[in-house]
């Protein structure tokens, strides 16, 4: 019995450490973005190059980080893909001359400076990365 408990705790602090990395990663956008929230649906669209409007109309410019875990949690929490699966998706869009591969930032930093600069981009960050000059969207 006591082995049970010992790893139905174990299983919860792992469960309750899993809930809190996934509010990790904050969508931030260009403060020309008009809307304050958007579904997971409507991101999935604009970062795959299916759309290039959110529900409110604002024109939007997704961009990405080039790898790290924020990225990697980006991918798996709201696009549902790997890094592997997100670039085939990528590559299929590109190849059919439906876009081009948004831009992508080695760093935090600079997605934010650049969102900050850019009309309608929209991208993401760690929560703990000073985001100061652009605003931060809701993702339900």
């Amino acid at each position: 019995m006591k082995m049970f408990i010992s790893v139905f705790l174990l299983l919860a602090s792992v469960g309750a450490l899993a809930g809190r990395a996934e509010a990790q990663v904050i969508v931030i956008a260009n403060q020309s973005v008009k809307s304050d929230a958007v579904s997971k649906n409507d991101l999935r669209e604009v970062f795959l190059g299916n759309s290039t409007n959110l529900k409110d109309g604002s024109r939007v410019k997704p961009v990405l980080l080039k790898e790290g875990a924020i990225h990697a949690e980006f991918l798996s929490n709201v696009m549902g893909k790997s890094p592997t699966g997100f670039m085939v998706a990528w590559r299929g869009v590109v190849m059919s001359g439906q876009s081009t591969m948004p831009k992508a930032f080695d760093s935090e930093t600079a997605m934010v400076d650049y969102v900050s600069h850019t009309a309608g981009a929209v991208g993401y960050i760690g929560k703990a990365t000073p985001h100061g000059g652009v605003k931060v969207i809701d993702v339900h």
